[in-house]
């Protein structure tokens, strides 16, 4: 077992809501070992090495030179790091393969390239091939001898996937299935030799198949002029009568669903973790140039306006860092359980990452809007230097935009998420119910049943507390709505986004807090001032957001009777100190400045 497990209970998908976690068994960065520091050194090296010097070619997407990087990267081991021994991978914990994606995420479109070959190409047929399909492709995926691609999005299907309407018939003979269809958006489509293909079986039996490139009838559009990410090969691809084996149908039919949502769990998480080394690296460069450029004789980086920015993104990537290794640990050991459990090793990691479905959602969203902010507040920074495309800070804001885009846009996260709360709750899952009583006896007579906090660090406890119960009074009242016809939260969006972000800062909020905490107690040789003023920053500026988002949803469904009770609710449930933010910001953005870039 990894020596980052600790033995102790592990806490369910979204169970975070309702229990308290403990912050010394947490994974955080500072307790990444010496072979980890060792693989996201070799990661670091190659893309400094390999792939930045040469981002301009990428960007014109020359021919062959995508492909001849993967080819590098494989004969390093690097795109089979999540694969067993039996099929050539060297199966490094998932905390690694984290560690691992956020250090491609520098390297621009080529980092869209990997996540899709690795995740959303791979990941298909590891976890729903026949024993023959994964013999056959995956080896060669693992080495990059084979390139892989993710067949989705149609003209007219995008979020709703399962509305294809690419066909897929059986022969006379039984043989193989003829495809009919139109797939876009596909990327690494221009270079791939295998790709996952979704159809309707008989009309509406969403199904997955596997495509071999130079099948008769499988063509492909020219590239896709973009806004963004340019170098990573997009292309439509067509299905004339395509010829598909019966041995090439993958998992069952009818159930291509299974498929589709479950790797997009994966594909999700690693996109958040991409996104946040994309934007440590951007903060580095904004720090740099904010150092070397000077105006007025002194250089801009002693502006207090410019410190903002930077302590702003350095905040945001600390936050978003502590919950992509917190969801990676939960996934890893949600691993180790189900296959202690009994499970075999594919249906393990599977079920993992089902499990944690609505922390993946968080941090998709949470690593796209914290990179699309750096880029644009590193742009301010730069000035017309930022809007030059001759450096590398207008590519980064062109290549940000879209992942808030793929792997289901951050609306449609959002609203998944309570649809997995919800979902739970209504199974027994999720005990709301217990903790929603609490939180109405303590509004109406003033007692409280939960645990009171002491130490340093109790203010902090109790304002994630009580964020969590402004979240069981809202999604209470809500659900008690919803079950008797009252709100109907399918077309009630803008509601289901307001609870969506409040679930988001309490695992944001309560991740923070316990790193620091952990950071106090094990890392004597940490400033661990600089980081009690992270997270009192935070926490103030999340008591705000929190209380917006949850004034907009009490005016939003709340009876204009009721919403006195409630307003009064939140006000008892928002009381963390005023914190000297100008100052704090100064006390972080000093620090980065000295440094020379994210060094927390």
């Amino acid at each position: 077992m990894s020596n980052n497990i600790v033995e102790n209970s592990i806490l369910k998908g979204g169970e975070f809501l309702i229990k308290e976690s403990n912050y010394q068994d947490m994974f955080i960065p500072e307790d990444f070992t010496e072979e980890q520091l060792m693989v996201q050194q070799t990661v670091r090296t190659f893309v400094d090495q390999e792939i930045l010097p040469f981002i301009e070619r990428i960007e014109k997407l020359e021919d062959g030179l995508v492909p001849s990087i993967l080819d590098k990267f494989g004969d390093l081991g690097l795109l089979g790091t999540h694969m067993p021994e039996s099929l050539g991978g060297s199966d490094l914990d998932y905390i690694t393969n984290t560690l691992i994606g956020e250090e491609v995420g520098p390297s621009g479109s080529f980092s869209v390239s990997y996540n899709a070959h690795t995740g959303i190409g791979m990941l298909p047929i590891f976890y729903y091939g026949t024993e023959a399909q994964k013999q056959k492709y995956l080896p060669q995926l693992v080495t990059g001898q084979l390139k892989s691609s993710y067949c989705l999005t149609e003209p007219s299907s995008g979020s709703d996937a399962l509305s294809a309407k690419s066909t897929a018939i059986l022969n006379a003979e039984g043989t193989h299935y003829i495809l009919n269809g139109q797939k876009m958006w596909i990327t690494n489509a221009g270079f791939a030799d295998i790709f996952t293909v979704f159809a309707q079986v008989d009309g509406n039996k969403f199904t997955g198949f596997i495509l071999e490139k130079g099948m008769e009838g499988f063509t492909l559009g020219a590239e896709e002029k973009k806004l963004g990410i340019k170098g990573s090969s997009t292309r439509q691809v067509f299905m004339e009568n395509v010829k598909v084996p019966k041995e090439n149908l993958l998992g069952e039919v009818g159930k291509g669903h299974l498929i589709a949502f479950n790797v997009l769990n994966s594909g999700r998480f690693k996109l958040g973790a991409s996104c946040l080394g994309g934007a440590k690296k951007i903060v580095e460069l904004g720090v740099k140039y904010a150092n070397e450029r000077e105006q007025f004789k002194v250089p801009i980086a002693t502006f207090g306006a410019i410190q903002y920015k930077i302590a702003e993104q350095a905040i945001r990537c600390f936050v978003t860092e502590t919950a992509v290794y917190r969801t990676a640990q939960l996934i890893q050991m949600g691993e180790i359980q189900y296959k202690e459990s009994g499970l075999e090793l594919i249906k393990s990691k599977l079920q993992a990452a089902e499990e944690y479905a609505l922390e993946c959602s968080i941090i998709k969203i949470i690593g796209s809007e914290t990179l699309d902010f750096v880029v644009d507040e590193t742009v301010q920074i730069f000035g017309g230097m930022g809007y030059s495309e001759e450096g590398h800070i207008a590519r980064a804001y062109r290549d940000s935009r879209i992942n808030r885009i793929f792997e289901g846009t951050n609306e449609i996260n959002r609203m998944v998420m309570l649809s997995t709360i919800l979902k739970s709750a209504m199974k027994g899952e999720l005990d709301l119910m217990t903790p929603g009583m609490a939180v109405q006896d303590e509004l109406m007579n003033g007692v409280s049943k939960g645990e009171v906090f002491s130490g340093e660090y109790a203010l902090e406890q109790t304002a994630v507390a009580n964020f969590k119960k402004i979240l069981i009074m809202l999604l209470g009242s809500a659900a008690q709505q919803a079950m008797s016809g009252q709100l109907n939260l399918k077309t009630e969006q803008e509601i289901l986004m307001n609870l969506a972000d409040i679930i988001t800062e309490i695992f944001n909020a309560e991740g923070t807090l316990m790193r620091v905490m952990k950071i106090a107690e094990s890392y004597p040789d940490k400033d661990i001032e600089l980081y009690n003023t992270i997270l009192r920053t935070h926490l103030h500026d999340a008591t705000g957001r929190v209380t917006r988002q949850a004034t907009d949803a009490i005016a939003s469904f709340i009876a204009p009777e009721m919403q006195g009770a409630f307003i009064s609710g939140l006000r008892k449930y928002t009381k963390y100190p005023l914190q000297n933010v100008k100052e704090n910001r100064r006390r972080i953005a000093g620090d980065l400045i000295k440094s020379g870039g994210y060094s927390l």
